[in-house]
């Protein structure tokens, strides 16, 4: 009798372990796959570009090209700090901390380089609804939130969903 007692308890063991690395592999294959969403640069659908290089995505971030080749002025949203799009922005378009990139713009901001710093968004609906209804604005957002009436950008001649496509979350 004991015996079996023993086996009940082994076999409950086993099955309650079976569920915990079970739900434990189901949240890390969700964790990986957010981690490989592309990020899509997004853009107000009547901006009259259609494709940029890193160099040029990174340059208009930077606000070292401030202007579209149609002379309209480009607008530049940011997701708020901590959030997973902002920390994108600084690692692979920046190449900054947030500390640097604070200092980055309000140096610029000080020699009067610029009109203004970066529009901040705190939630992704926000920077999503902005460049839909701000002529000439300019962000990343998961391609999996790109709404219908913005323009993605090609980046060095790859869509969001292409194989290689360079920039991820």
């Amino acid at each position: 009798m004991e015996n079996i007692k023993k086996l009940q308890r082994h076999a409950i063991i086993k099955i309650l372990a079976f569920f915990v690395l079970s739900s434990i592999s189901a949240l890390a294959c969700a964790s990986a796959q957010e981690l490989v969403e592309p990020l899509a640069i997004i853009t107000h659908q009547d901006t009259n570009v259609d494709e940029l290089t890193q160099d040029e995505v990174a340059r208009i971030f930077l606000a070292e090209q401030q202007f579209w080749p149609d002379n309209s002025r480009i607008t530049l949203l940011i997701r708020a700090p901590v959030s997973p799009e902002r920390t994108f922005g600084l690692r692979q378009i920046y190449q900054m901390s947030e500390k640097e990139f604070r200092k980055y713009w309000i140096t610029k901001m000080f020699k009067a380089e610029v009109a203004s710093a970066p529009k901040v968004m705190y939630s992704l609906s926000m920077a999503i609804n902005l460049v839909t209804a701000i002529p000439g604005a300019i962000t990343f957002v998961p391609f999996s939130q790109v709404p219908v009436n913005a323009k993605v950008l090609k980046v060095n001649g790859k869509f969001p969903d292409d194989k290689d496509y360079e920039y991820r979350l």
